[in-house]
């Protein structure tokens, strides 16, 4: 799926992002440059034992002995939307037919607005970028893609040594990553889908 960075005309914000498109889930950058981007659980290093501590460490250093390449650690914290959760909520009150359980979901959505009141409640996600440089002019991407799976697997083999899971993104999902970025604020009202994706390049608005 190509994404609306690939469409005429080069603005000062698409030079800022240096991204060209999104092929088969793979981020095409210049210079023959891609990446694949993956998504992976964690592990709440201080709640575990010192011993389970040295067995994280020591599968840590494992794990970067034996990367094929190089990547790169992506953390990424967001103020959570926690009025959308609430209305969500509130929804099922309203579907709710006992009024024993209305009365539960009451109870909790003031418990939760009473928790945050006053306080932001942050979402964390972490990501690991594996990047390939193809070598040659022409593009080849199903070489491209074959190279970069290879990689991956070995990595989410490493991954799941530490009782960690990943997966890769979707075309929408690198898209909706540095849709974020940009438009942190406009991911509240106005979420990237599938579907406006389409509309916009249908309609060459970009």
């Amino acid at each position: 799926m190509k994404n609306l960075l690939h469409k005429s005309g080069s603005t000062s914000s698409r030079q800022q992002i240096q991204i060209k498109e999104v092929v088969d889930n793979i981020l095409v950058l210049p210079n023959n440059e891609y990446r694949q981007i993956l998504e992976t659980s964690s592990v709440n290093f201080e709640l575990k034992s010192e011993e389970e501590q040295d067995v994280i460490i020591d599968s840590f250093q494992n794990f970067l002995n034996a990367l094929p390449c190089q990547i790169q650690i992506l953390v990424r914290v967001r103020e959570m939307d926690i009025d959308k959760y609430l209305e969500d909520i509130a929804k099922t009150k309203d579907k709710e037919k006992v009024p024993a359980y209305k009365k539960q979901i009451e109870g909790y959505c003031a418990f939760v607005k009473k928790l945050v009141s006053g306080n932001k409640i942050l979402s964390r996600r972490f990501y690991i970028i594996v990047p390939y440089k193809h070598t040659e002019r022409h593009q080849d991407m199903k070489l491209i893609k074959e190279h970069l799976n290879l990689e991956k697997d070995i990595i989410v083999k490493g991954l799941e040594r530490m009782q960690m899971k990943a997966r890769s993104l979707s075309g929408i999902e690198i898209l909706n990553l540095f849709y974020g970025f940009y438009n942190g604020e406009s991911m509240k009202t106005q979420p990237l889908t599938k579907e406006s994706v389409e509309a916009l390049l249908r309609n060459n608005y970009v």
